[in-house]
């Protein structure tokens, strides 16, 4: 009815749609099936005499001040996971913009009235039976946020790994919750019993509570009654919850993976922000108040609790067994993109160092589902895997490993395992922490983007000089580091304990 009007100001009748930045082909593909009428133009050139309905550019990328000079109420963004959001002038936009996931952005406190959303809990779960019990050994509970197979990430390394070797002398029933596609490979053979349970659906902001956020997602009324039931039928020794934020299931032993407002507190220190500050008072507060003995992975992480005992994280020296180095410039990062500092890291990586390294390929095994947590760009030279099952043919293809951590708590797995199968590391101080490397002599050490690229490229270009550090890096691995007498540390916790 309008469209005599728009002629009359010198316009199209029919707005079109209009991409402003570079690399706009995979937004066209997303926009043009949900509007199949409108006419799609990617060349700003192209717009004269035409008007825009839709301004579409990339958040992360160089079209927002073009697509707002042309169409600044008409601004449809996208995000880095691929999420797509009308920008205005409220919360739901700058918070989009903050990075917040587009699901997230209207969600409100339990205490908000006019909350569309509200947090779930199921009394689902399920109940696997292993090997049968053992007349006379103690038995044992474990509490976990995943079930620990496949070893897909530093966790469940540490959990299966001393699993296996607490088989040997106690009865162990694990309770977890259930991810899309569990598996439950060898372990079931450890254990007499895991109960799987649905996830809560927590929808809350992040920032609207006093306890930790990781700690109400993980909140279950089912688990707690089950657990109390089965401990009273089976009458466990001890209840031992594997990280910090499932410390509320018991007041035996929790296995702190990482002091987590330890992590905050180093994020705080870079950010000075409100929301960073937010983060370490409420973890700090949690986390000190923990009534169980907490199990840490250093002697620096001993401090930060209180009661703690050190148990090292270790590494299958017989499952890592060295190979010799292939020619070539290879180099490997490996951390699940499900922890926030290896995102940290692998961005500070690609980002800053690895561009001032050439002539080399960068592979990445960055997790299951690891898209959720990060999305990275293609990049030249450089393959990201996700969920990978066997990853020693990675480390045998490798020429160099980096942990280029900036936040870093407790210790880090894969460090072990490239000292394992005798591969040059180059690492940031807090990446190779607590394991007994010294710079120069079994690892090279630089926390400055420069300096990191330099150690990587004196590496690739010195092949005695990756031997020697990678031998004696070996020989710290097999006289600290072996999950059997890892395992045995922790059976005598677990003695005492009972005793």
């Amino acid at each position: 009815m309008l469209d005599w009007l728009w002629k009359l100001l010198g316009k199209d009748p029919h707005a079109v749609v209009a991409y402003f930045g570079d690399d706009v082909e995979p937004l066209v593909e997303a926009l043009r099936p949900l509007e199949p009428s409108r006419e799609h133009i990617t060349d700003s050139r192209l717009l004269r005499g035409k008007r825009v309905g839709l301004a579409v550019f990339r958040l992360d990328g160089s079209g927002f001040w073009r697509a707002f000079r042309r169409a600044p109420h008409k601004l449809l963004a996208f995000n880095g996971r691929g999420e797509r959001h009308h920008l205005r002038l409220d919360i739901a936009s700058l918070l989009f913009c903050r990075g917040v996931e587009l699901d997230r952005i209207w969600l409100r406190p339990w205490w908000w009235p006019w909350a569309k959303e509200r947090s779930k809990q199921s009394a689902q779960s399920t109940t696997h039976a292993g090997r049968a019990l053992s007349e006379g050994r103690p038995r044992i509970a474990i509490v976990a946020p995943y079930f620990p197979w496949p070893l897909g990430h530093g966790g469940a390394v540490r959990i299966y790994s001393l699993l296996k070797e607490a088989a040997n002398e106690f009865d162990v029933f694990l309770y977890c919750f259930a991810e899309d596609g569990t598996t439950f490979g060898p372990v079931m053979d450890l254990m007499h019993q895991a109960v799987l349970f649905e996830m809560p659906r927590y929808r809350e902001p992040r920032w609207a509570s006093i306890e930790p956020p990781e700690v109400r997602e993980f909140r279950s009324v089912a688990l707690r009654e089950r657990l109390d039931a089965d401990r009273a039928r089976f009458g466990f020794a001890l209840v031992q919850a594997e990280y910090t934020h499932l410390a509320p299931y018991t007041k035996d032993l929790v296995t702190a993976h990482d002091v987590t407002y330890d992590l905050y507190a180093q994020i705080h220190a870079r950010e000075r922000s409100l929301s960073s500050w937010w983060n370490v008072w409420r973890w700090r507060r949690f986390e000190r108040g923990i009534k169980a003995r907490s199990i840490v992975m250093a002697e620096k992480d001993a401090p930060l609790l209180s009661d703690t005992t050190i148990i090292p994280n270790g590494v299958d020296l017989a499952r890592f067994d060295p190979t010799p180095e292939q020619d070539g410039a290879r180099v490997l990062f490996i951390g699940s993109f499900r922890h926030f500092p290896n995102v940290t890291a692998f961005r500070f990586f690609v980002e800053q160092v690895w561009p001032l390294v050439k002539g080399a390929q960068l592979e990445v095994v960055a997790g299951p589902d690891h898209t959720r947590f990060y999305d990275p760009p293609a990049m030249a030279n450089v393959t990201i895997h996700g969920f990978v099952a066997d990853v020693v043919p990675l480390y045998q293809r490798a020429n160099i490993v980096v942990s280029p951590t900036l936040v870093s708590a407790g210790t880090n797995l894969k460090v072990l395992e490239a000292m394992a199968m005798k591969r040059a590391i180059v690492s940031t101080k807090s990446g190779c922490a607590g394991l007994h490397l010294e710079h120069g002599k079994s690892v090279l050490i630089a926390d400055m983007a420069e300096a990191f690229a330099a150690a990587i490229r004196s590496l690739l270009q010195d092949a005695a000089k990756r031997k020697a550090l990678a031998e004696r890096a070996r020989k710290v691995a097999e006289e600290r580091f072996d999950w059997q007498a890892i395992g045995k540390q922790q059976a005598a916790l677990w003695r005492e304990f009972i005793r």
